[in-house]
């Protein structure tokens, strides 16, 4: 009895790998539904009051000025190394490159741009929004701190609320907000989670930021997340409108000749030159007058009368000088050192009276 081999966990994700991509005939959008309206509100609420309590220095600010004279990064500095590492999860620059490698492959694998565009809007949102309370509220760090106690606002800083935080919390929690199934969206959502709040204790670590800063961050980051479903419909219309310009394009390029390859001009036909010998006799004495051409398409007329066909063309007489032909005595020698054959002084020259004598007789 044969029995088949079982596959390896490792085996089983190389030939889920193997397969032709292709897109899933439904895809799991979130909507909002009451529970995210309620849980959005809640998140605005909180944000709206750290930034109170700050404003007005409350025991917040107190407690910022505690964890900064504490001094973490002095209490455990054996830490301290793995801490600088493990705060780059939360740069925007990295975490973006390899969130979108992931779901630039998914993109790929479900032949949809859905993920690619969720992450872009929500970049765009982080900047914005993020952007604009840093340099809105001006707020200066625990390095930069002037005055002991104070809430350190509109001084020209750009740490409140902390970037870190709030790009943790984005781009790791977007994983989270695309996966495929429930069970996956839970522990992407608890692993996103923990990153973000390791970031933001890390920046507290550090002392770059203060704890208010970080608090702000996630609340900032969550906003962010509990929006999208309100961006989905723009989504799917940026995805159409981007697949129809794409089968445009192809449409056209496929639509399109081939471009011949180019020929060799062809050489026009040279004529084959046409000799006409002289009648047999004398040569004229006088010069020969070329017959007469008519008018381009009608035969020529002669003096006498008669019509000369345009194919017949006069001999070419102009190539020889007019007048008598000389004698072969008279030519010029045929090279300047006189004529080729060697002279015999036994031989008579022709058109002499006197004749070879007979031999034999």
């Amino acid at each position: 009895m044969r029995t088949e081999r079982s596959l390896t966990r490792l085996e089983r994700v190389f030939a889920r790998l193997d397969r032709e991509p292709q897109r899933p005939a439904h895809i799991d959008v979130p909507s909002m539904s009451r529970h995210r309206v309620a849980l959005f509100l809640a998140t605005l609420g909180f944000y709206a009051a750290i930034v109170w309590a700050v404003l007005i220095t409350s025991w917040l600010v107190r407690l910022d000025w505690q964890l900064m004279f504490f001094r973490p990064y002095q209490q455990w500095p054996q830490v301290h190394a793995y801490i600088d590492y493990y705060v780059v999860l939360g740069q925007r620059g990295p975490t973006a490159v390899m969130v979108a490698a992931w779901l630039g492959w998914r993109s790929w694998r479900q032949r949809t741009l859905r993920p690619m565009l969720a992450l872009g809007v929500s970049l765009l949102l982080l900047n914005a929004t993020v952007g604009a309370a840093k340099y809105g509220m001006g707020r200066l760090g625990p390095h930069y701190a002037t005055e002991i106690g104070s809430n350190e606002m509109w001084l020209g800083g750009d740490i409140f609320p902390s970037g870190h935080t709030a790009n943790a919390v984005v781009t790791w929690g977007i994983l989270a907000y695309l996966a495929s199934t429930p069970r996956a969206r839970r522990w992407l959502s608890a692993l996103s989670a923990v990153i973000s709040l390791g970031v933001g204790l890390s920046t507290v670590y550090i002392g770059t930021h203060w704890l208010s800063d970080v608090l702000l961050g996630w609340a900032a980051g969550l906003l962010i997340l509990l929006a999208l479903p309100w961006f989905e419909p723009l989504i799917a219309r940026a995805e159409a409108w981007i697949l129809s310009l794409r089968d445009r394009v192809r449409g056209r390029t496929a639509a399109a000749p081939a471009p011949a390859a180019p020929q060799a001009p062809a050489a026009p036909p040279v004529p084959a030159p046409t000799l006409h010998e002289p009648a047999a006799g004398p040569a004229p004495r006088g010069p020969v007058e070329p017959a007469p051409r008519g008018a381009a398409g009608e035969p020529a007329v002669a003096r006498d009368g008669s019509v000369v066909p345009r194919s017949v063309r006069p001999p070419l007489h102009h190539l020889a000088p007019p007048g008598p032909h000389p004698a072969r005595s008279e030519r010029s020698p045929a090279a300047p050192g006189g004529s080729r054959r060697p002279p015999h002084s036994d031989r008579a020259p022709r058109g002499s009276a006197t004749s070879r004598p007979l031999t034999g007789g």
